[in-house]
């Protein structure tokens, strides 16, 4: 993204050096899906495949034979999605992996390659559930492979107006989340929550939300080439005071539930479990993945946990 700084090759060689701990977990088997991109609305096929250890997430684009890691500096557009762009080729790049991204979070899974051969990762529902669904239909094997655990050791903080998100030191062994929005809809209006972004938690508090829209901005939108895919089969679209899907909202706070979500997608492009507290206030795409590259831009703002300091603090189920 313009503006941000390039990481130092003292940080690169820190972001990719896995340190003994948490297992490692990759896919037993490949799994398959067709579905239509939100903005792009091209059908697209995708292959979730098993991966070897320290592989990474890595969305491969079939149609070009070009690999694409799934990490927060390789992150080259935010409106409205997290796009990512491959390193070699900018202009190869693969958008709206937030809500899968998201998915392998709940799911533990650290090391997988994501086929598809078109230019956006599907919809699907507008949430990350169909996602999980598919990752546990495959399922999961551990690798006997230590993952990687960092901690933030100091307050980083990006801010745009009055919205912002932060990095912080936590008191758990896993990553707190807190966030708040406030909209002018009076179906939105203002939301918060607070949780611990477990495996678990994120599975059963947060991936059935669906991403929303307002009403008035479809048209906008869609005449930028954006939302070509959208509908009220994978998106909550609200006019003022009302949400206008048939089914109504899967929860009261939907909202903060699905920008949670999507905070979660983001920052699991850290390249390790991050172990800290993020507060965002209205933060988006853009504001998660700036606090990510504050974070890593200074390596005094976090460190590696050694594999003794994991099983003195216990850290939070997987899934």
């Amino acid at each position: 993204m313009d503006g941000l700084p390039e990481l130092s090759p003292m940080v690169h060689e820190r972001l990719l050096s896995p340190v003994a701990g948490l297992s490692q977990r990759t896919l037993k088997s490949a799994i398959c899906c067709v579905g239509v991109g939100l903005h792009s609305g091209r059908r697209v096929n995708v292959t979730l495949k098993p991966a070897v250890p320290h592989a990474g997430i890595v969305f491969r684009r079939t149609d070009l034979g070009l690999d694409v890691p799934a990490r927060f500096d390789q992150v080259s557009d935010t409106r409205l999605c997290t796009v990512l762009a491959s390193p070699d080729h900018p202009d190869v790049r693969v958008a709206t992996v937030e809500h899968l991204m998201a998915a392998l979070s709940a799911c533990g899974i650290s090391n997988i390659v994501v086929e598809l051969d078109g230019p956006e990762v599907p919809v699907l529902d507008g949430s990350s559930a169909p996602w999980v669904f598919l990752l546990d239909c495959a399922g999961s094997v551990e690798q006997r492979t230590p993952a990687r655990v960092v901690e933030v050791l100091r307050t980083v903080r990006v801010q745009d107006g009055e919205a912002f998100a932060e990095l912080r030191p936590g008191a758990s062994g896993s990553l707190e989340m807190s966030m708040s929005i406030a909209f002018d809809a009076p179906a939105i209006g203002r939301q918060a929550l607070s949780l611990a972004a477990s495996g678990p938690a994120i599975r059963h508090e947060l991936a059935d939300a669906r991403t929303f829209t307002l009403a008035h901005e479809v048209a906008g939108l869609q005449a930028a080439g954006l939302a070509q895919g959208g509908s009220l089969d994978n998106a909550v679209v609200v006019d003022g005071a009302r949400v206008l899907n048939p089914g109504g909202l899967r929860m009261t706070d939907e909202f903060v539930r699905h920008k949670m979500l999507d905070a979660v997608g983001d920052l699991a492009m850290a390249g390790a479990a991050l172990r800290g507290r993020f507060v965002g206030h209205r933060s988006g795409h853009t504001l998660n993945n700036r606090v990510l590259r504050a974070l890593f831009a200074d390596p005094a703002n976090w460190r590696d946990v050694t594999p003794r300091e994991q099983a003195a603090v216990p850290m939070l189920e997987a899934a």
